[in-house]
C-alpha cells in the first residue's frame, strides 16, 4: 500500500465532506507519511473532514497544503485553516509542512499558532506567498519563539529551514523574526526575499541570523539593505559567522554606493567563507572596483561555481567584469551577465533533465543470444543430422 496520498494540482473543489471522502476512502490513514494537497481548493466542510482524517495518521512526514484556499472567503479560511492545523498538534513524526501560496493576510493566521508553538519535531516551514504583512509576519515569528522558548534546558530545535518570502513582512516585524531565529539557532536554510525589509529591520534580522552557525543558505533578495544594513551584514562577514554558507543571495538590496565598493564585497573578499558555491549580487550597484575585488580573491573560493551579477552599473567587456570572468572560469566556474545566459542555461538543464528522464524509462535492451528453448535445441539437432544426410 502506498505511503503517500496526493491529490497534487488537480484543481478540485472541495467544498463538503462527502467531496474530499470521495478521494479519502480506501486509504488507510495509519500508513500515510506523506500527504499532498496543493493546488485544490477546500471548503471548512471538507477541511473538517479531512481534519479527521489527518487526526488517524501515526507515521505522518510531510504535509503539502500549499494553494489550498483560492477563492474561499476569509470568513472560510480561518475556520478550514483551524481543523487541519489542531489535527497536526502533538504529531511527533511530521518534519516538514508547506502552507505557501494560501492568501491568509494578518487575519488569518492565528490558527496556525497552537500547532506552531508545538512542532517540536518540525524541521522545513514553507509560507511563502501568504500575505502576511507585519502583523501577521510578527504572530508567525511569536509562534516560533514559543516554540523555542518550550524546549527543555540543553534541548536543541530541530528547525532547520524557514522559507518566508513574498509576505510584506517589513520592518514592523523583523525584530519579532530576529527573536525567533536567534533562540532556534539551528537554521541551515533561510529564505526571506521580496519582503520590504529596510535598513532597520536588516540590521535585526542580520544579528539573528548570526545565531545559526550552521547557514548554508541565505536569501534575502529583495530588501532594502543599503548603508546601515550592508555595513550590519559586513560585520558579520567580516568575523567569519556562517562559516559553511554554500549560497548567498543579496541581489536587489541595494549593497553598493556610487564610487564606493561595498562593505558586503569587501568581507567577503576576505575569503573566510570557503565553501561558497553560489554568490548572486544582481542589480546591487556594482561598479568595476567591485568586480576587480571579486577577481583577485576568486582562488579563496575553490567551491564558486557561478555569480550572477546583471544589471550592475558595468558593462560586459568591462576590465573588472572581464577579471572576474577568467578567474572564474580558470576553476570551472561561471559569471553571468546577463539574462540570455540565464536562460538558454535552464534551456539546457531541461533538455538534459528531459533526456534523462526518457533514458530512464527506456528498458535494457535484450540480450541479443537469449537462451534457447528445449524445443529450439531439438529443432537444432534434427537439423544437423539432416545435414549428414546424403542422397545417393
Amino acid at each position: 500500500m502506498s505511503t503517500v496520498f496526493s491529490l497534487l494540482g488537480q484543481g478540485l473543489k472541495l467544498d463538503t465532506r462527502a467531496d474530499i471522502e470521495a478521494h479519502l476512502a480506501g486509504v488507510d490513514p495509519a500508513v500515510i507519511e506523506e500527504i499532498h494537497l496543493g493546488g485544490n481548493t477546500i471548503g471548512v466542510g471538507a477541511a473538517q473532514a479531512l481534519a479527521e482524517f489527518l487526526a488517524k495518521t501515526t507515521q505522518l512526514r510531510v504535509a503539502n497544503f500549499a494553494d489550498i484556499f483560492t477563492g474561499r472567503l476569509i470568513s472560510e479560511i480561518p475556520l478550514a485553516l483551524s481543523a487541519i492545523c489542531d489535527a497536526l498538534i502533538g504529531k511527533s513524526t511530521l518534519v516538514e509542512i508547506d502552507l505557501s501560496d494560501n492568501a491568509f493576510g494578518g487575519r488569518s493566521v492565528d490558527p496556525l499558532v497552537p500547532f506552531l508553538s508545538t512542532a517540536r519535531s518540525l524541521q522545513v516551514l514553507k509560507l511563502n506567498n501568504n500575505g502576511l504583512g507585519p502583523a501577521g509576519g510578527t504572530v508567525i515569528a511569536d509562534a516560533l519563539l514559543a516554540l523555542a522558548n518550550s524546549l527543555e534546558a540543553g534541548q536543541k530545535s530541530n528547525l532547520r529551514t524557514i522559507i518566508c518570502g513574498r509576505n510584506r513582512l517589513e520592518d514592523g516585524s523583523a525584530e519579532a523574526w530576529a527573536a525567533a531565529l536567534r533562540a532556534h539557532g539551528t537554521l541551515q536554510e533561510v529564505r526571506m526575499p521580496q519582503n520590504g525589509i529596510r535598513m532597520d529591520g536588516i540590521s535585526h534580522l542580520v544579528g539573528g541570523l548570526a545565531a545559526n552557525a550552521d547557514l548554508h543558505h541565505l536569501d534575502l533578495q529583495d530588501n532594502t539593505f543599503a548603508d546601515k544594513g550592508s555595513k550590519r551584514m559586513a560585520a558579520e562577514l567580516h568575523q567569519g559567522s556562517w562559516p559553511l554558507l554554500r549560497q548567498l543571495n543579496l541581489s536587489d538590496c541595494v549593497i553598493g554606493d556610487e564610487g564606493a565598493v561595498s562593505p558586503i564585497v569587501e568581507a567577503l573578499a576576505k575569503g573566510l567563507h570557503t565553501q561558497l558555491e553560489i554568490l548572486q549580487l544582481q542589480n546591487d550597484n556594482l561598479e568595476t572596483e567591485a568586480f576587480s575585488l571579486l577577481a583577485g580573491v576568486v582562488d579563496k573560493f575553490p567551491k564558486l561555481k557561478r555569480v550572477e551579477a546583471q544589471w550592475n552599473e558595468v558593462e560586459e567587456d568591462d576590465e573588472g567584469v572581464l577579471a572576474l570572468h577568467n578567474a572564474l572560469r580558470k576553476q570551472g566556474g561561471k559569471l553571468v551577465m546577463n539574462d540570455d545566459e540565464e536562460e538558454e542555461e535552464e534551456e539546457e538543464e531541461a533538455e538534459e533533465a528531459a533526456q534523462e528522464e526518457a533514458a530512464s524509462k527506456e528498458q535494457p535492451a535484450a540480450s541479443t543470444e537469449a537462451p534457447k528453448s528445449i524445443a529450439d535445441k531439438a529443432t537444432d539437432a534434427l537439423a544437423d543430422m539432416l545435414e549428414k544426410v546424403s542422397i545417393r
